[in-house]
Formats: structure tokens, sequence, C-alpha cells
């Protein structure tokens, strides 16, 4: 008797019975769990105007209390052991592959930035393109420009380029502004090191030289299409230039000379220097106004002093720039097809050293420092204070990642990410379209692009495991969910508002012209992204 009852299987408790669970159990409880907890998120970003991250932060834990976790799961113990809470799992395995990634692009970002890049590369654009051609240059200009750097950060140095473009013609601002801004968001949709598309990548485990090159292969056609529709709206609907911003330029470009001749003056020397300082440190000054009527890059960026007082070497070069942006990205390429067609030998270990983002970027981070930097007259002194002052608005960027891949460790460990798999998958609908649609979903509901790629990415990556797909395909899935992050921009968007008030569009024209330029670019992409899908 005693070996049929050892014999007898007994039944496994449920993993977790707290919380709600308790009045609703099974596969219903966890998706209302669920579905509770993403509308606590939305009203507290929207509604309560809660910081996201602590926002996403207050909704893991209320979901996994929900969800039945127990505080030791959630949270660990004070005494040491081996268990692991899931918000320091959940925090630290994002953020050990994101953090070190969006730090160094962001620094070589700045450098691109405060020397005179941008301003640079817009120039000589211009001057190849002409002026029939200029709204083409600015849509070039912003998506190469935009690769390095963030979004706002590319309006805002590049925002007197078109002022002066637009004033020159007579024309609508739209026709220069728009394909600018469809260049700057396409980069921070689809391309490392950008904290999206980035985040993502980390949370899918997908390499991210598959990344960029599906970021390259659906960003292309889609800023293509909002080419188009910019060059349309921009014919259509015209829009002066905003007087006060162009007033207010050139109050700071006269302000900088008359600050630098009175210095240059002081000490004796002539007073055709260009530095500004920063702190204690010397900092090449930028122009705030461009003239691109002269020699290439003439006018549009102030030149650094060089040790001795003499003016040093004159703005970087395109070729220069396309060297520094161009470089991380054909080594993180080169390491992860190196992988596919050669044997394991030595050689490949070496490109897949040079090609990890860690060290493609700490390269071209290097290549900026004495390129930007120091060859044209930078101390070192005055290349820690710009990276370092770059790093300040990083922290709120990786804690709203970090705070994501939080909740995704809750959505995973309390059950409820295979109650979403399973429930999805009787759905029918494939999962890049899922993807897709829980990404438009919340963009659209709560504004931020990086809110809607982590919280979206959290509920999808359980949706793929076990599947079997490939990186290739993974990186589609991450295309299409980075697209619908971008989908119909609108009042809850602090993009909007930059966009409305730094080029004076009233908000019914921004919603005409920049909601809708934001619309095709994330339908383009998404469209792109589902039909490599079926082949790949």
């Amino acid at each position: 008797m005693s070996s049929l009852l050892a014999a007898t299987p007994t039944p496994e408790a449920p993993p977790h019975t707290g919380g709600l669970l308790l009045l609703m159990d099974g596969t219903a409880g966890l998706l209302t769990v669920a579905a509770l907890g993403i509308v606590l998120l939305l009203v507290l970003i929207i509604k309560v105007r809660l910081q996201p991250f602590v926002a996403l932060l207050a909704v893991s834990i209320a979901v996994g209390l929900s969800a039945g976790l127990s505080v030791t799961e959630l949270f660990g113990t004070v005494q040491r052991s081996t268990s692991v809470s899931m918000i320091e799992s959940g925090m630290g395995g994002i953020l050990g592959h994101v953090a070190i990634i969006i730090g160094l692009g962001t620094m070589l970002g700045a450098i691109l930035e405060v020397s005179g890049g941008a301003e640079a590369l817009s120039a000589r654009l211009l001057n190849l393109f002409g002026e029939k051609r200029a709204p083409l240059a600015m849509g070039l200009t912003g998506l190469i420009f935009g690769i390095p750097v963030f979004f706002d950060v590319g309006i805002f140095v590049l925002a007197p380029i078109v002022y002066a473009a637009a004033k020159r013609s007579g024309k609508s601002i739209l026709l220069y502004c728009m394909p600018l801004l469809a260049g700057l968001s396409m980069t921070h949709a689809f391309l490392p090191p950008h904290p999206g598309p980035v985040a993502a990548a980390g949370l899918f485990k997908v390499d991210l030289g598959w990344v960029i090159l599906m970021g390259i292969i659906v960003g292309i056609p889609a800023v293509l299409a909002a080419w188009a529709y910019a060059a349309w709206i921009g014919k259509r609907l015209f829009v002066p230039v905003p007087q006060d911003m162009v007033e207010a330029a050139d109050e700071a470009k006269a302000a900088v000379a008359a600050e630098r001749a009175a210095r240059r003056a002081a000490v004796g020397g002539p007073t055709d220097g260009a530095t500004t300082t920063t702190g204690k440190s010397t900092v090449p000054a930028q122009s705030t106004g461009t003239d691109t009527g002269g020699g290439a890059g003439s006018g549009s960026v102030a030149v650094a002093e060089g040790p001795s007082g003499a003016p040093a070497e004159q703005p970087p070069s395109l070729s220069t720039v396309f060297l520094i942006i161009g470089t991380p990205l054909l080594l993180i390429l080169a390491a992860t097809f190196s992988s596919i067609a050669l044997d394991p030998s030595t050689f490949r270990s070496v490109i897949e050293f040079f090609g990890h983002p860690f060290v493609a970027l700490t390269i071209a981070l290097l290549m900026a420092y004495y390129l930007l930097g120091i060859r044209r007259g930078w101390s070192r002194k005055s290349l820690e204070t710009v990276s370092t002052a770059s790093l300040k608005p990083v922290g709120n960027i990786l804690l709203v990642v970090g705070a994501g891949g939080v909740f995704g460790a809750v959505l995973k460990g309390s059950g409820i990410a295979d109650a979403l798999a399973d429930t999805f998958n009787d759905v029918g609908l494939p999962i890049i379209v899922l993807a897709w649609l829980i990404s438009v979903v919340l963009r659209v509901a709560q504004g931020s692009a990086t809110v809607a790629i982590v919280t979206t990415a959290g509920i999808v990556v359980p949706l793929v495991e076990g599947q079997d797909l490939s990186q290739a395909h993974l990186a589609l899935i991450i295309m299409a969910i980075s697209a619908g992050s971008i989908f119909a921009s609108h009042v809850n968007d602090g993009g909007f508002w930059i966009v409305a008030k730094y080029f004076g569009i009233s908000e019914r024209d921004t919603l005409k012209s920049w909601t809708v330029l934001e619309t095709v670019l994330s339908v383009a992409g998404f469209a792109v992204a589902a039909l490599l899908s079926i082949f790949i």
C-alpha cells in the first residue's frame, strides 16, 4: 500500500497563488493582471505625469505582486543567498549590454556636434547639391548626422542651417525641415547606438550587426517615402521662417564674436580667434548662424585655436565625418557576417574582437578625439569636459530602459508572458504584426518612443521563445517594434512640441506635416519589415 502511495504522482502546485489570482485563476487571471498593469502604466504617465522610470518600476512591482510573486522573488533577501531578485536581474540584464553602447555613442555624438561636424557636413552637402536640391541635402544631413546623435540634439544643432536655407529661398520652412526631421527620426528609431533599437537588441539577444543591417534595409525605403511626403507638403503648406529664432541666432553669434574679440584684445593677440569657455576649460565654439554661400563650410563653424594662439585647422572635412561615423558600423557588420562566412580561426577572432560594439564604438570615439579634437587644437581638458557634459542627460534614458527590463522580467517570471504567448498564438496574427500593433498602441497612448519599445519588447520576447527564429528574423521584429514606436507623433510627445516651437509651426500645421510624416515613416518601415519577414 505504501509503495502504491509513493508511486502516485503528486499534483504540482501552481507557481504563484497570490494577488488577483486568488480571485481569478489561470490564464484569465494572468491576462487581467497584464491588462490592468498596462492601463495603470498609461494612466501614471499620461494623467498623473509620473516620470516614466518611476511609473515602469511601480507597475512592475504591482504586476508582480498581483500575479502572486513573493517579496523574495521580487526583491531578494536581506541576507546573502543564492536567490536573485527579478528587479536586479531585469535591470542588470539589459543595462549590462545597453549602458556601455549608449554611453560611448553619446560621447561620440557630442564630439561631432561641438566640433562643428554637423554644420560642416550640411554646408558641404548644400554646396554639392545646389539650391534646387537643398531639401535633399537637408535630408541627407539628418540621415548621416542622426546616426551618432539624439533626435533633439540634431534639431538644435542643425536648425540654424534650415533657417538660412529657407530664408534665402523664400520658400516654406517645411520644405527644408521635414526632410531633415525624417532623416533624424529614421536613424533614431531604427539604428544603433540609439537607445530604442539597442535596448530591443539586448532584450531579444540579437547581434547589433543584424540590427544595423536590417535598420538600413528597412529604414532607407521608409525615409524615401517620408521625403516624398515632405516634398509634397512643403509645396502645399507655407510656413515662414520664425524671425524670433533667426534673430536669437544672430544675437548669439554677435555676442560670441564680441566676447572673443574682447578676450583676444585683453591678451594682446589678434581678434579673429574662435573659442568659448566651458567651466575652466576651453572648447571650440560653434556659430549659431550658417552662411553656405561661400566656400565649403565657410561661416558655418567657428575655428578652434591651436596651442600657439593661431587658428587651427578649418572645420572637419566631409570625409573625416564619414570616416568617424562609418567605422563602427562597418566593424560591427564585419564581425556579424564573419561568424557566418568564416570558419573558426584566429583571423575570425580578430574581426569579432574589433567588431564587438564596445570595441568598435571605443575606436570611433578615440578617432573623434584625435581627428576632431586634438589635431584641431583641443586640449585634453576640453575633451573631458565635452564628454562628461554629454552624459548628463543619458541617465534618464538608461533608467527607463532598465525599468523596461524589469517589467519584462516580471512578466516572464510571473507566468504572464506565457499566458500572453498562448493567447496571441490563438489570435492567428503573425508575431511581427502583433509587435507593430502593440508598439503603435503604446506610442499613441503615452508618447515616448523609448517606453513603447522597451515595453513592447518585454511583451513580445516571450512570444518568440522556442520558435527557433533566425537572428535576421528577430531583427525584423525589432524593426517592426521600432516602426510602431514613431507612429503618429502628437501632443503627448515631446518631439511634437520641439518641432512645432523650434520651426515656428502652428499646432494644426504640425499635425498636418510632422504627425503625418512620422506616420508615413512608421507604416513604410513596418511594410518593408513585414515583407522581408516572409522570405527570411
